[in-house]
């Protein structure tokens, strides 16, 4: 079979194991977050931190709950790297510098997992399974937590409650990833992926000289990392590494585990919101952008030109041969358009438009599907604009889900939106202006202004994965980036609570017939147009100077 139709097959095969999912797990999280009854272990956790986990929160209060659990993980994260050459298991590695320590753990609390290092050569299990894998999980169902207190807010009227932050968070876990990662991490075993605590092992003869091994619990935590939409992996090939991928059907399931739950997520909102056709328009919405991706990496990833490229049947540069051309594609544009950040390739030797795709799929805002919670919420915000725009046109107030978006939830809603590119820009134009960042530039001209961009694009939008062209360990881009993942996390959460707990306190607003059909086909293409153009008008300048200029040349 050739290329071109094995990569076709393998997105039918995904697509057809998402449908699969799409209805049971979304309609079981939708139980979860709605249950009025708390497990016995949940009562443990409850009574240990002293929460209570039937008292409501208005905005403000969930607002707190977010941000002091992400501080003391950001505290903890931090601490525990510093001290990782005096702790046991730490395969004597040396404690990680300051710089590096504040980046890693900024990255893993807010769900970006950027790593500026060797996993295999910094890291030590204690590190890997009690730091990095713990805040796999709990930084997943944070933003997952938000998205529901937003669906909350759609849901409840003349409140300013949204649930409890604490509940949320420990059902997410408990109830949701842990099951779901646990049958994921034993498939990952039985297909060959390592599972172990064994130390670091000299094996054959390699160039004159051995080569060094890890071992680690590399299963379990592949699957929270994909599952969870975080993306750090144990070694620094990442999901190219035979150990955490070994197989082309690994690195199919793993595609699923990024998608399963984003995807999935759009049936939660359609049961929680009492209209599952409302969850199909965004479930549209999101499929629609997410095939079209897919669809236009593949035609510039197999668009071959010249002899070389054309026996390897596409751009094999950078890419692994067991997952080929199809594979790296769907696997490039399904972590950039959620925040997993993983990779099975090298997006740096992507073809230069190819290369475009995966930055364009993160300027996005990863929303299609998005990130585990934040991808919901992000398409959230993006159809009250699109509500807005369509009542500008036919001169209506718009309402969304029985709620008037007026002025305050369009400030809101305008502030998430400006939060993110100002922050890639800003910092980008800052690196590109000072001597020092160029420094770390691999390539010079259009394709190294596009390392660059690709740095802080990923950051600020909690991505994680980088073009593996620029040395980003150093302190400028160690704390640069730091701060790009902490505002483009936290500020976003600022402006959707605020949003949630306007909605909240409004009276529902009765169906007229004036009323626009936000679960027809005619509201789901409009929003992919809005996604499109307002996405396009911010970022088009720095894409003509980087990866459009390198394409066209």
């Amino acid at each position: 079979m050739g290329p071109v139709p094995a990569g076709v097959l393998q997105l039918l095969a995904l697509v057809g194991a998402l449908a699969l999912a799409h209805v049971p797990l979304g309609s079981s999280m939708a139980r979860v977050y709605s249950s009025k009854r708390h497990l016995r272990v949940e009562k443990w956790i409850y009574r240990g931190i002293g929460a209570d986990p039937d008292s409501e929160m208005t905005w403000p209060a969930y607002l707190r709950g977010v941000l002091a659990f992400s501080a003391a993980g950001v505290l903890f994260l931090y601490l525990l790297q510093r001290l990782q050459g005096v702790l046991p298991g730490s395969l004597h590695f040396a404690s990680v510098d300051p710089a590096q320590s504040f980046n890693t753990a900024v990255s893993f609390v807010t769900n970006t997992n950027w790593q500026s290092y060797y996993g295999e050569q910094t890291m030590g299990h204690v590190v890997q399974t009690a730091g990095l894998a713990v805040q796999n999980f709990v930084s997943a169902a944070v933003g997952m937590a938000v998205a529901v207190a937003l669906v909350r807010g759609f849901t409840r009227s003349r409140t300013g409650e949204l649930g409890n932050f604490w509940s949320d968070l420990v059902r997410g876990t408990l109830r949701i990833l842990l099951p779901v990662a646990a049958v994921a991490a034993v498939a990952l075993v039985a297909c060959g992926a390592l599972q172990n605590f064994s130390g670091i092992h000299e094996v054959g003869q390699f160039m004159g000289g051995s080569q060094q091994l890890n071992g680690g619990a590399v299963a379990s935590q592949e699957a929270i990392k994909e599952l969870g939409t975080n993306g750090g992996g144990y070694f620094n090939a990442n999901s190219a590494h035979p150990f955490e991928n070994p197989t082309p059907f690994t690195n199919l399931f793993e595609v699923f585990l990024i998608l399963v739950i984003p995807f999935s997520l759009t049936r939660t909102f359609g049961v929680m919101v009492g209209s599952v056709r409302q969850g199909y328009a965004i479930l549209a919405t999101m499929a629609t952008i997410w095939l079209g991706f897919v669809a236009l990496m593949m035609w510039t990833e197999f668009a071959h030109h010249g002899p070389a490229l054309q026996a390897a049947g596409g751009a094999m540069e950078g890419k692994e041969v067991r997952f080929g051309v199809g594979g790296s594609s769907i696997f490039a544009v399904s972590t950039t358009l959620t925040s997993t950040g993983a990779v099975d390739s090298f997006h740096s030797s992507f073809t230069g438009l190819g290369g475009g795709i995966t930055l364009l799929g993160m300027m996005l805002g990863e929303i299609a599907p998005g990130g585990v919670g934040s991808g919901l919420y992000g398409m959230l915000v993006m159809a009250v604009i699109a509500v807005f725009i369509a009542g500008l046109m036919v001169g209506r107030t718009p309402e969304y889900l029985g709620k008037k978006i007026g002025a305050r939830e369009m400030k809101l809603a305008a502030a998430y939106l400006l939060v993110t590119p100002a922050l890639v820009l800003v910092f980008t134009a800052a690196s590109m202006a000072l001597p020092t960042p160029g420094h770390s530039m691999l390539n010079p001209g259009a394709h190294g202004f596009s390392e660059v961009l690709y740095a802080f694009t990923s950051a600020a939008n909690n991505n994680g994965s980088a073009f593996a062209g620029l040395n980003a360990n150093t302190d400028w881009y160690n704390t640069m980036t730091g701060l790009a993942m902490l505002f483009g996390r936290f500020l976003p959460m600022v402006f959707v609570l605020a949003l949630a707990g306007s909605l909240a306190a409004q009276r529902p607003v009765p169906e007229s017939a004036g009323t626009l059909r936000t679960e027809k086909p005619l509201f789901a293409g409009l929003l992919v147009g809005a996604i499109l153009i307002i996405t396009g008008l911010t970022y088009f300048p720095a894409l003509a100077l980087g990866p459009l200029a390198e394409g066209l040349a």
